[in-house]
């Protein structure tokens, strides 16, 4: 059960995250949900790309934990 939680955490990281990636790139005056942290555009950019392969890292590792597990 604790992996299916931390399978769908890491899936909704994964997804706001892409989004406010995309949308830093594509459009520069919208900044998305982490908009309000200091220094600028490179900052954020490095951030959502961060949280971004945290998200992927954590959904795969819980997939795998679940799959040795059996549960998959």
């Amino acid at each position: 059960m604790k992996y299916d939680v931390l399978q769908v955490l890491g899936m909704l990281l994964l997804a706001l995250c892409v989004q406010g990636l995309v949308r830093l790139l594509i459009d520069d005056g919208d900044r998305g949900l982490l908009g309000g942290l200091p220094g600028g555009f490179v900052p954020l950019l490095l951030t959502y790309a961060g949280l971004t392969a945290v998200g992927v890292l954590l959904a795969g590792w819980a997939h795998t934990r679940a799959k040795a597990l059996g549960r998959r």
